[in-house]
């Protein structure tokens, strides 16, 4: 009897370790079916069999009910490009290189998932962009998209997506027209118009700094002359005799030898010397 009692403990303890071993195993089972991590940047959407949950879980590790599969969505800013050969309000056909920065906000992530989908992008969104391009360059002639009036349309452009957009839960952030190519000879004669307005406008400056110049000279000349009147006007000849001697007195005080003679039509000279 003992040894078949020492003969069978190798049995229990094999079956002893199967347990532990299934049961670690249906453990880490249960929480690789219960546990996701949502990446930074995104959210999850839970999908339990078709079911869509309100509740969005956020980026991090989140609990789940087992059975639910997470559809994450990115809420980073992104980038659209698109290239289209549209007309202008001429009928010209000109090609833009335009971009769109956009985002979807967390809260509707759930309401995207359902109404359009994870390829939201080229359903929605880009359409939009291709409709914005077509109709805000109608509005336009070619020279403004040459100019710098271009931000005007780029502008018009982004309150068209944001329009468009901002219902479904889509936040448009800017709209960048990168590159505008116009027919050849047009452009030629955009540059030639443009050159020639840069000139004209340089003439105008120049005659304007000199007719401020001519003003200034009148003015100044006109001072001078009203200066002279004045003097003219004001000074009699009694005046002058006095100013003259004045300066002869003065003269009379410095220690060189001199003679001054001062006269005038009556003959009576003033004759100061030293001693």
């Amino acid at each position: 009897m003992r040894q078949e009692g020492q003969a069978m403990r190798p049995i229990s303890l094999s079956f002893g370790g199967l347990r532990v071993g299934l049961l670690v195993f249906v453990v880490l089972l249960l929480l690789y079916m219960t546990v996701t991590v949502v990446p930074a940047g995104h959210v999850g959407v839970q999908d339990f069999f078709g079911t869509v949950s309100d509740r969005i879980l956020p980026a991090g590790l989140n609990v789940v009910v087992p059975g639910t599969r997470v559809v994450k969505f990115s809420v980073q800013t992104r980038e659209v490009k698109e290239t289209a050969a549209v007309p202008t309000s001429e009928g010209l056909i000109v090609s833009l290189d335009v971009s769109l920065l956009f985002k979807l906000r967390p809260e509707a992530a759930g309401r995207i998932y359902k109404t359009v989908g994870r390829q939201f992008e080229a359903v929605v969104i880009d359409p939009q962009l291709r409709s914005a391009i077509r109709d805000v360059t109608a509005e336009y002639e070619a020279k403004f998209l040459y100019s710098a009036s271009r931000e005007v349309v780029s502008q018009n452009m982004f309150k068209h997506m944001q329009g468009a957009l901002a219902p479904r839960g889509i936040e448009a952030e800017q709209v960048l027209l990168r590159n505008v190519q116009l027919p050849p000879l047009l452009t030629t004669a955009i540059q030639e118009k443009l050159q020639a307005e840069q000139q004209a406008q340089r003439m105008r400056f120049v005659l304007d700094r000199e007719r401020q110049e001519a003003d200034r000279k009148r003015v100044e000349a006109q001072g001078i002359a009203d200066f002279q009147s004045i003097v003219a006007k004001g000074i009699s000849p009694e005046l002058l005799k006095w100013k003259a001697i004045e300066v002869a007195h003065e003269l009379s005080k410095s220690p060189n030898a001199k003679v001054i003679i001062l006269g005038d039509k009556s003959g009576l000279p003033i004759i100061l010397g030293d001693k």
